[in-house]
C-alpha cells in the first residue's frame, strides 16, 4: 500500500480478531517509529511492546478512553522524555506505526493522552519519561469502510498565500 493509500484509508479500530500480530510486522512497526524524524534528532522516545494477556487487560483497565486495549492482541506504549519537543516527536512517530501497522493490514488505535502515571508504575517506567500514549493493534475484527470517512472538504481547510484565500 503507498503511503497516500494508507492515509487516505487509515481508520480507528476498536475491536480486533483473537489472532496474534506476526513478531516481523511488530519490529516492522516498531522500527517505523524508530526511524521517525525528530527535532535536532532528539528521539525522545521509548516503546515498550506489551502481548501478556493479563497486562493488556490491567492497561484497558487503567486507561479510561480504552478498555477494548484488554481484548487487543498487542500494545505499544509510547513514553517521552520531558522536553519541548518531546509530544511533536512522539506524536510523529505515532503516526508513522500506525500507518505502517494499517498497510500490513494490522488496525490500531491512539488510546489515552499523557497524564498516565499508573501505566508508568505498571510498566516499571522510570522518573523522567512521560507516557504519551499508549497504541493498540491487531486484526480488525470485522471489515472496515475504507476510504469512508467524515472529512472537512479541502476547500474549509486550506488555504492558497494567506489565510481566506480559496486553495482550489
Amino acid at each position: 500500500m503507498d503511503v497516500f493509500e494508507a492515509v487516505r484509508t487509515v481508520l480507528a479500530v476498536r475491536q480486533y480478531q483473537d489472532k496474534a500480530v506476526p513478531p516481523a510486522i511488530i519490529r516492522r512497526i516498531v522500527e517505523a517509529g524508530r526511524l521517525t524524524g525528530s527535532s535536532m534528532n532528539q528521539q525522545p522516545w521509548q516503546f515498550i511492546v506489551v502481548e501478556e494477556r493479563a497486562t493488556l487487560r490491567k492497561l484497558g483497565a487503567l486507561i479510561r478512553t480504552g478498555p477494548y486495549l484488554a481484548q487487543a492482541p498487542l500494545a505499544i506504549v509510547v513514553a517521552v522524555e520531558q522536553t519541548q519537543y518531546a509530544v511533536s516527536d512522539g506524536s510523529r512517530a505515532i503516526q508513522s506505526m500506525l500507518l505502517t501497522a494499517w498497510a500490513e493490514g494490522v488496525g490500531s488505535n491512539w488510546v489515552g493522552f499523557t497524564g498516565m502515571s499508573e501505566v508508568s508504575a505498571l510498566l516499571g517506567i522510570p522518573a523522567g519519561l512521560e507516557v504519551l500514549a499508549v497504541l493498540s493493534f491487531g486484526y480488525p475484527a470485522r471489515k472496515l469502510g475504507e476510504g469512508h470517512k467524515r472529512r472537512k472538504s479541502l476547500a474549509e481547510v486550506a488555504h492558497r498565500g494567506r489565510f481566506g484565500q480559496p486553495f482550489e
